[in-house]
């Protein structure tokens, strides 16, 4: 099992620098609190809300694809290294006492990372992210940088100091060409080749007292929000050259730098969507979220726009067909993690946007289906089971999908056909785990 601490050790302390729009982007609950994990609130046949535990529902897209099984398959990242022998000094050596004490940390917080279950092991998709990331920079350095993929649905990326980057799946759901992804890995790697979390780890040894470093640096990681904005109160001057950077990466492998402000531009779109569905004021142009610190995403079109326009690289170049194929297999359970977190405005932008790159499956219905069916209400049952309907009609053999229409249909009133669905729903998977909570909504044994 993944230890809460070494993950946390992972994704707030060995990766320094949570840049902003990179800085984990989390979708709560209308209520404002995130979903309990692995748990799927239903209201069923008029009855009280009843936990049933979360399933791994997922489609590939030609069948079906399996959740666990696609992200335990054997391997470690194609990353250059074994477990427990991160070569961190490779790319940059420590300069001194306070240093290699950061090195130290990060080396231990990457070892606990390597064995985290939360690592997607995929060979092809790492295979072709890594290809990407030694495209913008350059072979050599790109031989000793490890990367990970992590099973996460928000909306990050960072890099460690000694060379240690991670991906979480929810950017690659949110970017929609190679353009837009390589705009991201570009942006981590410009703030690891300018030392910036070097640069933010001294400022913060220099500004705190002990107990507020040891904060900061993993002993007591949560306790201290005020140490934290002090540290990153002087980053903006950095998310913009990394930006920029970024942006001249982009130019320099061939790609339409257009690119690096759409992706903040559809994130913008997102947080209107989100917002408008809990009846909310968008958060877009608030100064980032937690660490209110990074330029705003407004400025960044702004100034990425300008900047496209000197160094445009290759108009109309965009990578889209290699990006959907390296992402085919794994977009639906990215898409069934991000379901999960009952951001229904969020997520409807997000299907509209894979719909209008062209895709049209099972699956991208079943997705609809769950959206409308988890939202609670009579209008959306109904337009839920006109989408797990057209799921069907697409040739969708995902189990979940006569379970979602089985559950929509009853609180519909349409009892019979919704027990004949949650009886093939268990018929096709007769090992899932609310077996026995469907089978008595079911009225079966």
């Amino acid at each position: 099992m993944v230890r809460a601490r070494s993950f946390l050790l992972a994704g707030a302390v060995m990766l320094a620098v949570p840049c902003a729009g990179m800085a984990a982007m989390q979708p709560a609950s209308p209520e404002g609190e995130p979903p309990a994990e692995g748990v799927d609130v239903e209201e069923v046949a008029g009855e009280e809300a009843v936990a049933v535990p979360a399933e791994p529902e997922a489609a590939s897209p030609e069948a079906d694809i399996d959740l666990a099984a696609a992200t335990e398959e054997e391997g470690e990242p194609l990353a250059a290294q074994e477990a427990g022998e991160a070569p961190q000094y490779a790319l940059y050596e420590p300069q001194d006492e306070l240093e290699r004490g950061l090195w130290l940390r990060v080396g231990e917080a990457e070892r606990d990372l390597q064995e985290s279950q939360l690592v997607i092991r995929d060979e092809a998709l790492n295979a072709y992210m890594r290809g990407l990331l030694c495209k913008l920079a350059g072979e050599a350095e790109c031989a000793n940088i490890r990367l990970y993929i992590m099973h996460n649905p928000n909306f990050n990326a960072t890099m460690a100091p000694n060379g240690a980057m991670q991906v979480w799946s929810g950017l690659l759901l949110r970017t929609q060409n190679e353009a837009q992804l390589a705009t991201v890995l570009a942006h981590e790697y410009a703030h690891f080749k300018r030392r910036h979390s070097v640069q933010l780890f001294r400022r913060a040894r220099n500004r705190s007292n002990a107990a507020s470093w040891l904060a900061f640096t993993g002993i007591g990681l949560i306790g201290s929000i005020m140490l934290i904005d002090s540290i990153f109160s002087y980053s903006r001057d950095m998310e913009t050259e990394a930006d920029l950077d970024a942006l001249a990466m982009l130019d320099a492998a061939g790609y339409d730098t257009r690119e690096a402000a759409a992706i903040w531009e559809q994130l913008r779109a997102e947080m209107d969507a989100t917002a408008e569905a809990r009846g909310e004021e968008s958060r877009k142009d608030k100064n980032g979220g937690l660490f209110a610190t990074h330029p705003p995403t407004a400025d960044r079109v702004e100034y990425l726009t300008q900047a496209a326009q000197d160094a445009p690289g290759v108009p109309e170049v965009t990578g889209y067909d290699s990006y959907q194929q390296a992402m085919a297999d794994w977009l639906p359970v990215f898409l069934d993690d991000q379901l999960k977190m009952n951001d229904y405005g969020g997520n409807a932008f997000l299907l509209e946007s894979i719909a209008a790159g062209g895709v049209s499956s099972a699956w991208l219905d079943y997705a609809w289906g769950e959206n409308f069916r988890r939202q609670g209400d009579e209008d959306n049952f109904a337009k839920a089971v006109e989408h797990y309907d057209a799921a069907l009609a697409k040739g969708g053999t995902l189990p979940q999908i006569w379970r979602g229409r089985g559950l929509s249909l009853m609180r519909l009133g349409r009892t019979e056909e919704g027990r004949a669905d949650l009886a093939e729903y268990l018929a096709r998977a007769p090992d899932a785990p609310d077996r026995g909570m469907i089978s008595m909504i079911s009225g079966g044994n």
